[in-house]
């Protein structure tokens, strides 16, 4: 059974706050074997890759077989289907439209002082994309974290992706054409992170790592940040739904077993003014789980995070969704515009008893690569953004170096940077002298 909460029940605030406290990243201590195997690929590179390859994943390579060849994406590519082929295409123009749209303005302006001032954005020249293997390889997310880097304009894209045992999915690598990248390395884990962050003889570093992965992947994101750039450090799925009782109970329930069937640290949580649609809907997740595929993962998600919060009203519910911060909600009430209005922190938010959240992990537009662990609190989805890099830009003519040097030269006296304000100073005198 889930935790079930009533806003009107004594000791709810406690019994909520151990709901937001609860530990659910299945991070152990890998930070000193993430170090180790960081130092290894930096002193050793290929062969401390293909060493680590070897032991972790059970596939031996070399050098030359650390990517894989034109050919051999060919030949997996043409196993796809044409409906999964068609499915991914689909995916991919709406993603592509979505991000174009995000690209921002340059700008450039003078001010009342005869200042030139303004900003650019320019890409990074370079991505790697961190995709995960075996049971956990997922097409759509080449798809989200690929089309927003190339949108942006970043020059060389490369995806690693771990093939365990040498089993490799076809729809990733299809979806990595469809998507525009360069190269996909069959390597993982924090091995593939160093490697991308620090280069090898093979593989050539790269400015920004951006994808999910385990604990080491996690971990090693950590440690090259500052290196490179990185996306986020993603957590396990959260969904959080808000549901009056006009809803079927089913959708609900199918809707919060979406995100548990992903990982048993999975949360989901649903929160609801009417007490009985609450029942109805943790009695539909008891029915679903008897026969969806994944019982045993979203069971374990829902029995030991899962929670089902009876709320007085609406507006209660969005400020503790706003405690939640979760990375998935959707609003299913008769009003979910004027309830979203009220939402400050959510990673997504889906509208309507029409919009699952599913429909965002693949074919809505928006990207799927979101905040976690309340972190959408302070930060956002993954977006053109992150593969974009803004530089500001100034230029002083004589007249506006006149009027707002002096005060320059002021403030560096005053923080004791002598050569500050004498570069001002230098240029004012030759003015005051006029030269130009």
């Amino acid at each position: 059974m889930p935790h079930i909460l009533s806003t009107t029940e004594l000791g709810f605030e406690a019994r909520f706050a151990a709901l937001l406290g609860m530990k659910r990243e299945d991070a152990p201590d890998v930070d000193a074997a993430v170090a180790a195997i960081i130092a290894d690929v930096r002193a050793r590179g290929d062969g401390a890759v293909i060493a680590l390859t070897e032991r972790f994943d059970r596939l031996r390579l070399t050098p030359e077989t650390l990517a894989f060849s034109p050919a051999e994406v060919a030949a997996e590519v043409a196993k796809v289907s044409t409906a999964d082929r068609d499915a991914l295409e689909l995916a991919a123009e709406r993603i592509r439209a979505y991000h174009v749209r995000q690209i921002p303005a340059d700008a450039l302006w003078t001010d009342p002082e005869g200042a030139e001032l303004g900003w650019r954005f320019t890409p990074v020249a370079a991505a790697g994309l961190y995709v995960p293997g075996g049971l956990a390889s997922y097409p759509s997310s080449v798809l989200m974290n690929a089309i927003p880097a190339r949108v942006a304009g970043v020059e060389r894209l490369v995806v690693a992706c771990p093939t365990p045992g040498g089993v490799v999915n076809p729809l990733v690598l299809a979806a990595a054409e469809i998507a525009g990248v360069d190269t996909v390395y069959r390597i993982g884990g924090a091995q593939a992170i160093a490697a991308l962050a620090y280069g090898t003889a093979t593989i050539a570093a790269v400015d920004k790592i951006t994808g999910p992965g385990n604990a080491y992947v996690a971990a090693a994101k950590r440690r090259v940040f500052g290196r490179v750039g990185i996306d986020m450090i993603a957590g396990p799925s959260e969904i959080l739904v808000i549901a009056d009782a006009a809803n079927n109970p089913d959708w609900i329930a199918l809707d919060l077993l979406s995100q548990a069937e992903h990982d048993e640290s999975a949360q989901a949580i649903l929160i609801t003014d009417d007490a009985n649609f609450g029942r109805a809907v943790a009695a539909a997740v008891e029915a679903r789980l008897q026969t969806l595929q994944r019982r045993a993962i979203a069971g374990a998600s829902w029995r030991d995070y899962g929670a089902v919060i009876v709320v007085r009203d609406l507006a209660e519910a969005a400020e503790l969704s706003d405690r939640i911060a979760p990375e998935h909600l959707e609003l299913c009430v008769a009003d979910p515009q004027a309830l979203a209005a009220r939402v400050k922190h959510a990673g997504a938010i889906f509208l309507g008893a029409f919009t699952p959240e599913a429909i965002g992990d693949y074919v809505g537009g928006p990207n799927h690569v979101l905040p976690t662990a309340r972190s959408a609190r302070f930060s956002s989805g993954l977006s053109v953004f992150d593969f974009l890099k803004r530089t500001t830009l100034a230029r002083m003519t004589p007249a506006a170096l006149a009027a707002i040097g002096p005060a320059a030269a002021r403030l560096a006296a005053s923080e004791s940077l002598e050569a500050h304000g004498l570069s001002v100073l230098a240029r004012l005198a030759t003015l005051n002298e006029g030269g130009q």
